[in-house]
């Protein structure tokens, strides 16, 4: 069976990806390490290293997607925004016509994301985007770090000190009422940051599982393909290039 290789995935959006992937597992890695910091008897000064490495991954994390939300702009036409939200032109048949296929147990293949998988990769994009902006309040309020730790330590600090001087674990730094009202504040952020956590765990897990399934089912080297930047299919796909 002849196939045809089509164009996906440019250079950009395969290093999103794999930097992406890199960033998730070391920031679950240690953020699950400081969940569990009382269990396995880290000390405060390890919980502050452990948090500075999470915070530091963090800006890596949040840079790589805040830069493939500008790709999704002026990237490749399978990495741009109109060919990854879940709505547009013709959007409403293409899913349908998903539907239709797994009803009638039929391979439809895509050179890009498949009706249904252009909303799973909104949901994702959406839960990192939340995550990512949570992790910038948490580490003003929990490490002073930027973008919003030179504001908090301000507005903090004790009567006499130089908000520079603010710093975790110095509680002779700051003033307790004002400290006391910025923890009340981070807590909500703090139980968000801490079950998209667990939401996130969940969606990757689902991901992958969809990507390994349809390419056993299907085939058209899905998981090659953020490799090489192509796939293959032996039958013309249903968003094949004009």
């Amino acid at each position: 069976m002849k196939l045809q290789e089509y164009k996906v995935w440019d250079a950009t959006t395969r290093g999103f990806h794999w930097l992406n992937v890199l960033c998730v597992l070391g920031l679950a890695g240690v953020g699950t390490v400081i969940l569990n910091d009382a269990a396995l008897g880290v000390s405060n000064e390890g919980k502050v290293i452990l948090k500075l490495t999470h915070v530091w991954i963090g800006y890596v994390f949040v840079l790589n997607l805040l830069w493939r939300f500008v790709w999704g702009f002026i990237g490749g036409p399978y990495a741009r925004w109109r060919a990854i939200l879940p709505f547009g032109r013709g959007y409403g048949a293409q899913l349908a016509g998903e539907f239709a296929a797994i009803r009638e147990g039929r391979s439809q293949n895509y050179v890009g994301h498949t009706p249904l998988g252009r909303i799973a990769v909104t949901v994702l994009l959406g839960a990192l985007l939340l995550q990512g902006a949570t992790g910038l309040i948490l580490a003003g309020t929990d490490l002073y770090m930027p973008p919003f730790g030179k504001t908090i330590a301000t507005n903090i600090a004790a009567s006499g000190v130089d908000p520079s001087q603010v710093r975790p674990n110095a509680p002779e730094t700051v003033d307790p009422e004002s400290y006391k009202a910025m923890r009340a504040m981070r807590a909500p952020v703090v139980e968000t940051h801490e079950i998209m956590y667990f939401v996130l765990l969940g969606l990757i897990a689902l991901h992958v599982a969809a990507v390994v399934l349809t390419e056993l089912k299907h085939g058209g080297n899905i998981i090659s393909a953020m490799f090489s930047g192509r796939k293959s299919f032996a039958n013309p796909p249903a968003d094949r290039p004009e």
